[in-house]
Order: structure tokens, then C-alpha cells, then sequence
């Protein structure tokens, strides 16, 4: 696997590990965990060909040449992508992306004295080292420019980990820290974390009152109503902030206080910087109505508030924490709260708890090690996702009936088997229902999503359509899943991700983040719906007995949706993906599973001709994560993107666009871009997440190009000739 960012400059200033010596532990729940072994211990363990390809050690593929037909490239593609096919039938994935991350986990480690694992700060500091932007600071993520949240979180790493603050890859982030106004325009999370570290000003934090949590739940603005992401975010932010704990001061705390600011810290008088957040860092400005609640509650919680209310708020906050924590036996929702949790109850139980002790054990599985360094992931895995969409490009590409390739497909379905969660969490914690869903990652975070419930379910039914293939997931189970699906459908007719709407966007105009947009509450999505169209319309095939009335009334209500959705251009914007050509890939297999193409579907025909417009002379297409930002189809850089060109693809060939031609060309530039051993190089990031954050999902370059070539060999045939 290449590095997606070095910098060999800066590399030859700092540590670092022998690379050689990383392993990769799966756990039973398919939990996946780096460990740094001693020099005799490697020894005894070799590393495998996946350990290698993660690591960047040339894992020495078979070389097959460049492929004469799609389907031999479909057949190469695969050849190389089963070899990361773990034990246990699922493919890992990095998932790195985000920068505002690793300050969470390091942050957690340091405030609860815990020390790191062997090797971790070594190659945290490499990785955030070869992450540099030229002005020496970081953005929100790696592809963006530097702000004052990714530069001050990411010093602060390097100094909590080590690096002396006259190292010139420090003093250089300082310089740009400082050239950006210093830490005292960071945002919300930003002052939420410092904090907790001691070097900010619990008065300059706007307030997160744990009193939230005590509402009537009918109040339409209740906590309950938010998106589950930023629900379980300001949970512990409000814990946090009703007890005001803090990093005890030591000398780096006291030194950091000198280094972050512009000014000197006994001077600051932090109260006033509640709203002070450098422009560069302002996605979703404030809103009137958000600063005239924080000036209330900020008035209500240092005037007004008597001790016992706010005892008894943190008390209701910590009950729900531990509510978070025992659902997902600690992996939590994401890494976010995950470490915000982790402070809460090291705090409130104490070091030697066993809620404490889990945690911070969990809290490793979102770390992965790669060739620039450790990063940490957006979730503890995208294992589902990834082998729903690894099965379904096998069978869509005909390959599964290639008799060599029944074992990849039937360890990825006993994985799939082991992943649906058999117990019901809902209504804990204010959870959806989970009751035979397939989560994200693995079956022990358990959280319901939509598309991941939906993918993996239709992949399920696939393979077990396949002669020779062991099935494993009953009908029973299959239904219990269309039934959650059933329960998921918005009263505008699509499909959210974790669970349905419930609170109005105008939400929006509270949104306290400062640094995302559209986060407080669910939306309807062309990509979920599509999934869950997909997935019911394959479940009525298969039984049509069950349910045959809501599903058809389900999917005709979705497809509506989806083609409301449709941009006048002919596009769809993706949420999840970048961007255009991802949606587009999504919405145009609805339309065509429930019969409409090019040649008879105005909504059809105008996507086709969007993406034909966006066509690149070299055959492929390209997108950077800013058209998810701006909303307008930008370009990335200047150059075709293999995984951009794999969705227009798909999409042209769902909607059966009738000339052969255009697709020719696209399916020309995936076997070009294809190496000797099957594989393709990854270029930029293929995902994204709260409009403004781009995120890598590596496996896409795999999956997605290997259908996308044996569906076009199996529709248009099997050459590139015209």
C-alpha cells in the first residue's frame, strides 16, 4: 500500500519505528488491533502479504501482466484483492483521513497517565510529521489547508509525545500557529479539548449544560432529536463541562500555556473568546438565535445555577455515558466520543475501574499503522461495509462461478453470518432499534445503519444464490432485517443513515460545531435509500410472500424521493462519498431496479448526461472532496481518479446508456491505470462525512473498478474494441 503523503524532508528529523516489526491482531468480533513486537518475537511471527501491503513493504504479487480483456482485469483485480482478505473472510481498511482525531486519543492517554502501546508515539509523530502542510501547520483533515483547530491540536500531540518545542518541524507548526492568531481562535472542539488539558479556560468554552439531558423529551431541540453522532459527542462534552475537570498543571502544561497564545496566558481573559474562531476554521458561522442562547445559559451557569442542579445534571449525563458504554461493550459510536467517554469515566469511577480498563483497551482498535506513520481511523473499522461490497462485486462480476473463488466468497459470508447483531439495544440510550441489522464495522459497536444493513444483506442473498455456497443467514434473519428497514423510512420518503428524522433541519440554525455543516439532526440520503431499495426489491424476489404490500409501497415511496432529489443538471449529491459520480452511482441502480433506464426515464437519461459532460479526454472522470463542500462538481487536480471513473461507470452502465463508446473509454482507462499484480495506485480520498471532511476508504479502488469491469464484459462484452 503507498503512503498517501511523505515527506522525506521532515522524515530524516524524527523516529522511527523498524516497520518491519507491526503485526496485525484480529480479534474474535473481527476488532482489529496494531502491536509493535520485540525484535526476537517478529522473528517468529513473518509478516503476512496484507501486513506488508498495509505497511509499504513490497509484499511481492504474483505479476500477471496487463490484462488483454475487462474481465481478465476484473479476474487480476481480484486476484490481488483476495490476498487482504483476512482469516475470518473480512478485508481491513485504514479508513484514515480526519486530523482532528489523534489529539482525542493521545489526549485521553496522557490526562488519565496511561502510557502508549510500544512504538505507537513514535509513529504518531511520523504521521502527523509527514501530514505537515508547507506552512508547517494542519488542516481538519489531510487534504485541507491549515486552521487553527488541526494546527494547535496536532502541536500539542507532537509536545505531549515528546518533541521538544525547539524542533524545527514544532517551531515551524508554532510559527504558523501564531501567523493564525494562536489557540485562542480555535473552535467549540477545539476549546473543548484544551480545556481538558488545562492550557484554556473552562470561561472561554461556550457552555454544554449536562441540564440538556434533564428536558422533557417531547421539547423538539431535546438531545434525543440530534443526529447520534453529535448527541453522543456533547454527552460527554456536557459531563465535562458541568464538572470542569482538568489535566493537572505540570511544567508542559505551563510551558504549552506560553507556546499556544500570542498573548501572554495570565493575560487572556478567556470568557471574552467564546465566539473568537479564526475565519479559516468557520464552516457553519453562528447563527443569532446560537449566540443568544449561549449568552443566557452562559449567564444561567455561573450566576444562576444552584450546586444541586447541576450535581444532579452530571449525574443524568454520566447515567447515559454508561448507557453508551455497556451497548457497545466500550467500542462506542465513534472515536470521538470514545475518548470523550473515556475522560468521563476515569474522572467519575476512577483509574482502576473496569469500565476505565476497557475503554482505554477498545480505544486501540482505532488506531492503524501504515507507511507515513499511525493514524487514527474514523471508526474502530469499516469491515462490514467493505466485505458487503467485496461479495457484491464478486458476484455482479461473475467470478464467484470461477470455482477458485467459492472460498473468498463463503469466508466472507460466515463473516457476514457472525456480524448481524441478534440483540435489541433500542430505546437504551436513545437508540434506534438494532435487532438484525449489520453495523458499520463490527457486530459488537452494533449501531443500526441503513446502507450498511442493506448492502450487507443483499450481498448475503447473492452468495447464497451461488451453487457450491454453504448459506448461512436464514430466511428468518433476513426478514427480521426487512423489518427494521420498514421502520426506517422518512416522512419525506427516503432514508437517513442511523436512524429516522426526528427533529426539523431548523436545528441547523443551533448548531454549536462551528467547523461541519448539517450535523444536528438525520437527513435523507439518494445513497441510503438507494441500498435500502436495492435491498428490499432483491428480499421480494427471493420471498415474495413476506411483506410484499410495505416493501412495494416502501421502495415506490423511495424511488419518488430519489428522483425528487435530482438536481436540474441531472445530478445527485453525495453525502458519503465524492461526489457526484458517487451518488450517481447509487441513484441510477434504484431507478433501474424498479425498471427505469436511459431509454425510458427522463431522470435516467439527464444523469447520463451530466457525468458524459464531466468525461475527461483520457477516458475517466475526477473529483476533489471541495465539490462536497461547495456543492459544485469540482475536479481534483488534473489528472482521472480510478475510483471516480468506477462509479460514472456503474452509473452510465445502471441506467443502460445506450452508446457504447463513452464507456469504452472509462473501462480503457481502469485497465490502463491497472498495475502488473492486479492492483491500483490510490490517489486521493474517496469519502467524506459532515460535508467538510474527507475521509479514505482504500478499498474502493478494488471493489468498485472489479464490478465495474465484469459487469461491462458481462453487458456490452467481454473487449475494448469498438
Amino acid at each position: 500500500m503507498e503512503s498517501t503523503h511523505l515527506r522525506p524532508e521532515l522524515e530524516k528529523l524524527i523516529a522511527k519505528t523498524d516497520i518491519s516489526r507491526w503485526r496485525l491482531n484480529i480479534a474474535k468480533d473481527s476488532a482489529e488491533t496494531w502491536e509493535y513486537l520485540s525484535e526476537e518475537d517478529s522473528k517468529k511471527r513473518p509478516l503476512t502479504f496484507k501486513e506488508k501491503y498495509y505497511l509499504g513493504i513490497d509484499p511481492e504479487a504474483k505479476k500477471l501482466g496487463p490484462a488483454k480483456t475487462p474481465l481478465e482485469s476484473a479476474r487480476n483485480g481480484f486476484e490481488f484483492f483476495r490476498n487482504l482478505q483476512n482469516d475470518d473472510g473480512h478485508w481491513a481498511s485504514p479508513y484514515q483521513g480526519p486530523l482532528f482525531l489523534i489529539p482525542g486519543f493521545v489526549l485521553s492517554y496522557y490526562i488519565t497517565q496511561t502510557p502508549l502501546p510500544d512504538g505507537w508515539a513514535t509513529e504518531i509523530v511520523r504521521y502527523l510529521t509527514n501530514h505537515t502542510n508547507d506552512d508547517g501547520g494542519w488542516g481538519i483533515h489531510t487534504e485541507g489547508e491549515s486552521t487553527v483547530f488541526g494546527t494547535v491540536m496536532n502541536y500539542v500531540v507532537l509536545r505531549l509525545l515528546g518533541m521538544e518545542a525547539d524542533h524545527p518541524v514544532a517551531a515551524k507548526a508554532r510559527h504558523c500557529l501564531h501567523g493564525l492568531g494562536g489557540a485562542i481562535g480555535a473552535p467549540h472542539w477545539g476549546k473543548f479539548w484544551l480545556a481538558c488539558l488545562n492550557v484554556y479556560s473552562w470561561d472561554g468554552v461556550n457552555p454544554i449544560p449536562p441540564e440538556l439531558w434533564m428536558l422533557p423529551e417531547w421539547i423538539p431541540a431535546h438531545p434525543s432529536k440530534w443526529w447520534c453522532h453529535v448527541r453522543m459527542v456533547y454527552l460527554p462534552m456536557g459531563y465535562m463541562y458541568g464538572e470542569r475537570h482538568a489535566c493537572p498543571v505540570n511544567d508542559l502544561i505551563l510551558e504549552l500555556r506560553k507556546e499556544l497564545y500570542v498573548t501572554p496566558y495570565s493575560e487572556i481573559n478567556f470568557r471574552k473568546h467564546r465566539n473568537n474562531v479564526n475565519p479559516i476554521d468557520v464552516y457553519c458561522p453562528h447563527t443569532c438565535l446560537l449566540d443568544s442562547i449561549n449568552w443566557i445559559v452562559e449567564k444561567y451557569v455561573h450566576y444562576v445555577r444552584p450546586n444541586f442542579v447541576r450535581t444532579a445534571a452530571t449525574r443524568a449525563a454520566y447515567d447515559l455515558i454508561k448507557i453508551e458504554n455497556e451497548n457497545t461493550d466500550y467500542a462506542c459510536l465513534g472515536p470521538v466520543n470514545a475518548c470523550m467517554n473515556t475522560l468521563c469515566v476515569y474522572f467519575h469511577e476512577g483509574p482502576k475501574s473496569y469500565a476505565f480498563k476497557r475503554l482505554i483497551d477498545r480505544l486501540r482498535e482505532f488506531m492503524w499503522i501504515q507507511p507515513e506513520g499511525m493514524c487514527m481511523r474514523g471508526t474502530n473499522g469499516v469491515q462490514i461495509w467493505d466485505t458487503s461490497f467485496a461479495l457484491q462485486a464478486l458476484y455482479e462480476s461473475k467470478l464467484i462461478f470461477e470455482k477458485e473463488y467459492l472460498g473468498n466468497a463463503q469466508k466472507a459470508l460466515n463473516f457476514l453470518d457472525n456480524m448481524q447483531v441478534r440483540k435489541n439495544v433500542g430505546g437504551k440510550g436513545y437508540r434506534h432499534s438494532n435487532f438484525a441489522c449489520w453495523p458499520f464495522s463490527n457486530v459488537t459497536q452494533g449501531y443500526t445503519v441503513s446502507d450498511t444493513t442493506s448492502e450487507a444483506m443483499r450481498a448475503v442473498m447473492m452468495v447464497q444464490s451461488v451453487p457450491g455456497i454453504l448459506s448461512r443467514v436464514s430466511r428468518n434473519r433476513l426478514r427480521w432485517a426487512v423489518d427494521l428497514l420498514l421502520t426506517m423510512q422518512n416522512d419525506d420518503l427516503g432514508f437517513a443513515s442511523y436512524e429516522p428524522i426526528r427533529s426539523g433541519a431548523w436545528l441547523e440554525k443551533i448548531n454549536p460545531a462551528e467547523v461541519f455543516g448539517k450535523i444536528m439532526v438525520e437527513y435523507s440520503y439518494p445513497e441510503c435509500t438507494t441500498s435500502v431499495v436495492l435491498a428490499l426489491k432483491t428480499f421480494s424476489n427471493l420471498d415474495p410472500e413476506y411483506r410484499l404490500s410495505d416493501i412495494n409501497e416502501t421502495i415506490d415511496k423511495a424511488v419518488r424521493y430519489i428522483e425528487g432529489a435530482q438536481r436540474p443538471d441531472g445530478s445527485w449529491y453525495g453525502s458519503w462519498g465524492i461526489c457526484f459520480t458517487y451518488a450517481a452511482m447509487f441513484a441510477t441502480e434504484s431507478l433501474a431496479i424498479v425498471g427505469r433506464t436511459y431509454a425510458n426515464n427522463e431522470h435516467q437519461k439527464r444523469a447520463c448526461e451530466f457525468l458524459l459532460s464531466k468525461q475527461r479526454e483520457d477516458g475517466g472522470w475526477s473529483e476533489s472532496y471541495i465539490g462536497c463542500a461547495t456543492g459544485v462538481y469540482t475536479e481534483w487536480r488534473d489528472t482521472s481518479l480510478v475510483v471516480q471513473t468506477s462509479f460514472a461507470l456503474l452509473a452510465l452502465m445502471n441506467a443502460e446508456y445506450p452508446d457504447r463508446e463513452p464507456i469504452v473509454r472509462g473501462i480503457r482507462f481502469l485497465m490502463k491505470s491497472q498495475r502488473d499484480d492486479g492492483s491500483w495506485h490510490q490517489k486521493s480520498m474517496e469519502g467524506i462525512f459532515n460535508k467538510n471532511v474527507s475521509i479514505a476508504y482504500p478499498n474502493y479502488k478494488f471493489y468498485f473498478s472489479i464490478k465495474a469491469l465484469g459487469i461491462f464484459a458481462d453487458k456490452y462484452g467481454n473487449s475494448i474494441e469498438n
